[in-house]
This record gives C-alpha cells, sequence and structure tokens, in this order.
C-alpha cells in the first residue's frame, strides 16, 4: 500500500521526476492536534486513551488520538506513503522503526512553559527537542552519525503550537497571570518572539523542511462557543481577536527567519483559513453542522472530556468537530489537503506538493 502511494505521488509530481529511494523520515511536534499517543505514558489528565477516541481508527480502540480516527500527522504520512510515525515515548519505536521517524508532541503543551501547567505531567517543546537529540544519538548507534545527520536533514518535520497559549494560559481564567502581565497584543508579540527560538533551536539541530500550523479559530470551538460565544453560536470575539493577531505575526516571522537562514525552511500552514473554510459554509462540505461537536455535553456538546457517558453522534461524517476542542478525521482531511495541494492563500511560501517535488530533484 505504502509503494503504491510513494508511486502515485511520483505520478502526480513527474513534472520535476520522482527520486525516491527510500522513504524520508517525519517528526512531529507540537500539542494535542499532533500528540498521536505520547500522553498515554505520562501521568496527565490531558488524555485521549478511552472510548470513543479511536472509534473510526483501523483498530477501532482508542489510541492516545484526540480523533475519533486518523489525526493530522498520520493523514499527512498516509498521502505521502510513509508509514505513520510512533509516539517517541512508545516500546514499539526501536530498531528500524527508529528510521521512519518519531512523534514528539504531548496534548497541553504551548510555546510557553507556563502553559498547561494544570495538566502536571506533559513533554513541554523544549522536552520535546532534547528528546529529539536524543533519538539523533539513538540514530547514530543504529546508522551512524553521518547517517543520523542526513537522516533528519531530508527528513520532513510538522509542529503545531499555539493555540494553548490561549486558550489554556491567556484565557484559562479572568484575570490570568498571563493577561495581567501582557496587554493581547503585547502577549502575542511575546509568543511570536519565543516561538522564533523554539525554531531556530529546530533549525539548529538539523530540521531543513518544517510546516508551521498557525491557530485555527480558536474562538469557534464548541468548548468556547459553550463557554464564550455569542448568543446565536457566534465564535466569541476576543478569541477570533487572538488568532486574527497571532497568525499575520507568525508569518512574517516566518519569513524574516527563512531570510536569515538564507534558505525556505519553514513553511507557514493557514490553518485558521482552513478550518474557516468549512466552519462558514459546513454544507459545501458535507457537514451536517461545524457547530456541535460529535462527543461531549452541554451546550455545542463543548462542555466537560469526551468519555463513554457523553453524547455521541452516529455518524462522525456529519460533525466538524470530534470534540470540544478538535476536529474530526473528515476535517484533518479537509486540512491535509490544503497543505499538500493548497494555494498561496493557505501555504506560503510553497505547499506540501511542490516541496516535494522539489527535494526529489537532490
Amino acid at each position: 500500500m505504502a509503494t503504491s502511494l510513494v508511486i502515485a505521488f511520483c505520478v502526480m509530481i513527474s513534472f520535476v521526476g520522482c527520486a525516491y529511494a527510500q522513504p524520508r523520515a517525519f517528526f512531529v511536534f507540537g500539542d494535542s492536534l499532533v500528540d498521536s499517543g505520547n500522553n498515554d505514558f505520562l501521568a496527565t489528565t490531558a488524555r485521549a486513551d478511552n472510548y470513543p477516541y479511536g472509534i473510526d481508527y483501523p483498530s477501532h480502540r482508542p489510541t492516545g488520538r484526540f480523533s475519533n480516527g486518523y489525526n493530522i500527522p498520520d493523514l499527512i504520512s498516509l498521502e505521502l506513503g510513509l508509514e505513520p510515525t510512533l509516539p517517541y515515548l512508545s516500546p514499539l519505536l526501536v530498531g528500524e522503526k527508529l528510521l521512519i521517524g518519531a512523534n514528539f508532541a504531548s496534548a497541553g503543551i504551548g510555546i510557553l512553559n507556563d502553559t498547561g501547567f494544570q495538566f502536571i505531567h506533559i513533554i513541554r517543546i523544549y522536552k520535546q527537542l532534547r528528546l529529539f537529540e536524543l533519538y539523533q544519538k539513538r540514530v547514530s548507534a543504529h546508522i551512524g552519525s553521518e547517517g543520523a545527520r542526513n537522516l533528519v536533514n531530508r527528513a520532513l518535520v510538522l509542529i503545531t503550537l499555539g493555540g494553548n497559549d490561549f486558550v489554556n494560559n491567556y484565557y484559562l481564567v479572568p484575570f490570568s497571570a498571563r493577561s495581567r502581565q501582557f496587554s493581547l497584543p503585547d502577549y502575542v508579540r511575546y509568543l511570536i518572539s519565543e516561538y522564533r527560538k523554539v525554531l531556530r533551536r529546530l533549525y539548529d539541530l538539523g530540521a531543513r523542511r518544517v510546516l508551521v500550523t498557525g491557530t485555527g479559530p480558536m474562538g469557534c470551538a464548541p468548548a468556547e462557543l459553550a463557554m464564550r460565544g455569542g448568543p446565536n453560536g457566534q465564535c466569541s470575539v476576543e478569541l477570533e481577536r487572538a488568532a486574527s493577531l497571532y497568525n499575520p505575526q507568525l508569518v512574517d516571522m516566518i519569513r524574516s527567519l527563512n531570510q536569515e537562514i538564507g534558505s525556505d525552511i519553514f513553511v507557514a500552514a493557514d490553518a485558521y483559513r482552513m478550518h474557516m473554510d468549512y466552519i462558514t459554509n459546513p454544507q459545501a462540505y458535507g457537514f451536517a453542522t461545524s457547530k456541535v461537536a460529535c462527543c461531549g455535553q452541554g451546550p455545542y456538546n463543548g462542555l466537560g472530556l469526551c468519555t463513554p457517558a457523553s453524547n455521541l453522534c452516529p455518524n462522525r461524517e456529519l460533525n466538524a468537530f470530534w470534540d470540544a476542542f478538535h476536529p474530526s478525521e473528515k476535517a484533518n482531511k479537509i486540512i491535509v489537503n490544503r497543505i499538500l495541494r493548497g494555494s498561496a492563500q493557505y501555504m506560503y511560501p510553497m505547499n506540501l506538493s511542490t516541496i516535494m517535488a522539489l527535494d526529489s530533484r537532490t
């Protein structure tokens, strides 16, 4: 299956040829949108290890993904004919499996170390980067230091951060410590400056092709509709303002960082626009609703956790949101399609198909 997908992809980009030799590694960093199960191995409340999570995954069992099925990294892997990466904490990540890459993401984290403090034991971003260093040592022991360096340099990297710095930090409670410390515009500038340090560190560790997703429309998630939304289901004005300030500055920072390095290392994915396409017009994408989560309780199924006692929609294809914060697998497929094939309004400076075509020349 993986080989046939690679061949199909090679045909798709045949206008520049395809120098596929062995699958490139794939590394994932970030929060619950891309966590594939690391938090299952931690003593934390930020976990997705109970039914009905995973109800539409091939095993029909919870996997630690905050989804009814596949998440964004899974779908990117499948599109590119790569074997999905394992969580770094998985005992299965040994031997040849190391060469596939690794997922270091951990639900609840943010750009800032104090984000997600309420979840106790989570893998904060600089710890994820330290684990990436340990990973490289493990691979060096397996294929030598030069082989490990080449594997990392050729790899595709995905990093998804930022949403929790607003939802689970600045706006977590009224008059939070960060909201007393910073006005919203100043907080956004602070986040961007700290994120730049994270991305620069990722580059210093060998990453050369990095997809960086912005925040989605945080104020339109069912949890925010239930807690802060307008009377007729309007998105939270304040969280939407945060996204409108943050996302353009993230693109500007990526442009500046690429100029500083002298190469298009970092690629910005406009997750906000990708989500808003189906949130503002759900029927055009086959959804019955973009407001009500499939799994949850309370208004919009947006309150509390998704558990076996929650309301559960019978057809997950009809809901854009799986739980109070996370897209359904079907919505994730729309996002990944934009990452691969989206125009300049979604991807800067190029989409993933273009990246793969360019890289096939080398």
